[in-house]
């Protein structure tokens, strides 16, 4: 039997059992799963049963859909992927496949060999098997060197300096996947003031650095002066300005 289960930081926020038929995830109330958030779309993504599997697929959202931290369009699900949508996440379960593999690893070893089980470590703990994979080297099967250096500018935190406008803060951290400006008390970076939008624009983390991208339509954003049309991705010096405050975007030293 499959599980979503809807989380917010820790708390467990909604329990769903998957069928055969389509679980709708977004703002709006009509979807199966709603996550009242800005940052979720109206009808954000959805998952179905396809081809003896279930797959969540992204429906054109704004700000995306991850999976494992990677950004996806359509995705196989397997037990124990965590999919993030805005701040909240979707962890998926099957029951089924984690009994499986139980059978699987008690067949393959003798009873009294009581070894700890690894599969459920690499399922629920995906990210770090990415960390510990990705330090390994691949030609001698142990570990990397540690290199020497200034890190890229991916694994930097971007910072943005408030340089104009009314703020609760005169700097910000973006150590969020996703980091809203504007008034609602869910923005990282909020503004102050009667006139000022609740979401204004927002500031997405990814592996290839950091994008802003309005939150709505009619919201104007501008970098180095010029308006931008959907997301566009931020150089160390940008100058962001948005609903009447003006920043600057750089990394932390």
């Amino acid at each position: 039997m499959a599980k979503l289960f809807l989380k917010f930081e820790q708390s467990v926020l909604k329990e769903v059992t998957l069928a055969q038929s389509v679980v709708t995830i977004g703002r709006l109330p009509d979807n199966v799963i709603q996550i009242d958030n800005l940052a979720v779309s109206g009808h954000h993504a959805k998952v179905y049963w396809d081809a003896g599997k279930y797959v969540v697929e992204d429906i054109n959202s704004l700000n995306g859909t991850y999976v494992n931290d990677v950004r996806i369009t359509r995705h196989a699900l397997k037990d124990g992927d965590r999919v993030l949508i805005g701040k909240h996440s979707l962890e998926f379960k099957d029951e089924g496949f984690t009994q499986l593999s139980a059978q699987r690893t008690a067949v393959a070893e003798p009873a009294a060999a009581a070894i700890p089980k690894l599969e459920s470590t690499v399922m629920f703990d995906s990210k770090r098997m990415k960390e510990r994979l990705a330090g390994a080297n691949p030609q001698a099967g142990g570990p990397a060197p540690a290199k020497q250096g200034a890190a890229t500018s991916h694994d930097k935190i971007g910072l943005l300096r408030i340089m104009d406008g009314k703020t609760d803060q005169s700097e910000y951290l973006l150590t969020s996947k996703m980091s809203v400006i504007g008034k609602s008390e869910m923005a990282s970076i909020k503004l102050k003031g009667w006139f000022a939008p609740k979401m204004a624009a927002l500031v997405s983390k990814r592996d290839a650095g950091y994008f802003i991208a309005a939150s709505e339509k009619d919201i104007k954003v501008k970098v180095n002066g010029e308006e931008i049309t959907g997301q566009k991705s931020l150089s160390e010096g940008d100058t962001i300005e948005v609903a009447g405050v003006k920043m600057t975007f750089g990394f932390q030293e």
